[in-house]
């Protein structure tokens, strides 16, 4: 089988480097500047960010089972 020729590659590495991106660095960043910011945002800025959750919809279903959200419960509670 012969060897894929370098643009085969570079193509194959730069569809991975994007799915990757796509679906795991950018949901995870948006998540976290939700969870950072939820209670403090703007109008605008609460806009842009319902967009970037439509627009990055299926990386955060992907990162949704590993994410707990709930607040901290009370320690030394009975």
């Amino acid at each position: 089988m012969p060897m894929p020729s370098f643009d085969t590659l570079l193509l194959l590495g730069l569809v991975g480097a994007l799915g990757v991106t796509y679906l795991v660095l950018a949901p995870a960043a948006l998540m976290a500047w939700l969870h950072w910011r939820w209670h403090v945002m703007g109008k605008v800025e609460r806009l842009l960010s319902y967009g970037l959750v439509f627009l990055l919809f299926p990386g955060l279903i992907l990162l949704s089972p590993f994410v707990n959200l709930r607040p901290a419960g009370r320690h030394g509670a009975p």
